[in-house]
């Protein structure tokens, strides 16, 4: 291994969400370049893996480039799947989104996102309709606190409803980032 571990910022080539964050050493950023497939070097085990060797969520590149003083690198990528160990697209997800996975993977049925996520896509989508109901109510008629606290309500609901269906909100962006162009 190289002396030097380069922090390597992966980056989906289509929407220019970063996905992850990894290490490179001399011979991970070489294994890259010549077989087109992501390579790390992990400190935990000392060893190069290839993303997606297990998971099969590769990593193909697209552009590598290195910063001026090449202590870093920015791979620019088109993933298989998702990038995370989580199953989320983005190892930099919002914080309330990586609860929810994490609740529901847990599974303990004292979690009301577990519970309602066993309860299934129908409970769910009655709860998203009531919170926007009630997200107009509070607009027409009450404070900011008010109308602050029911959109809470209902961005929530609207990412349990998103899991139950297995998507993940970088495609709700993915979708809006397709609309503006």
């Amino acid at each position: 291994m190289s002396d030097q571990l380069r922090a390597a910022i992966i980056q989906d080539d289509a929407t220019s969400r970063v996905l992850m964050l990894g290490w490179m050493d001399d011979e991970a950023l070489a294994m890259t370049r010549e077989t087109g497939l992501v390579t790390f070097y992990s400190r935990s085990r000392q060893q190069l893996w290839v993303k997606g060797e297990t998971s099969g969520n590769a990593l193909h590149v697209v552009e590598v480039v290195l910063d001026c003083d090449e202590d870093a690198v920015l791979v620019r990528v088109n993933a298989d799947g998702p990038a995370c160990h989580d199953g989320s697209t983005s190892c930099f997800t919002p914080w309330l989104w990586r609860r929810i996975l994490q609740r529901d993977a847990a599974g303990d049925e004292t979690s009301y996102v577990a519970r309602t996520l066993r309860e299934g896509t129908v409970k769910v989508s009655r709860k998203v309709g009531e919170e926007a109901v009630e997200v107009v109510v509070a607009a027409l008629a009450e404070d900011d606190d008010r109308v602050l606290s029911e959109v809470a309500d209902l961005w929530f609901h609207t990412l349990l409803l998103l899991r139950s269906r297995g998507l993940d909100p970088a495609a709700v962006e993915d979708e809006l980032r397709r609309r503006v162009r």
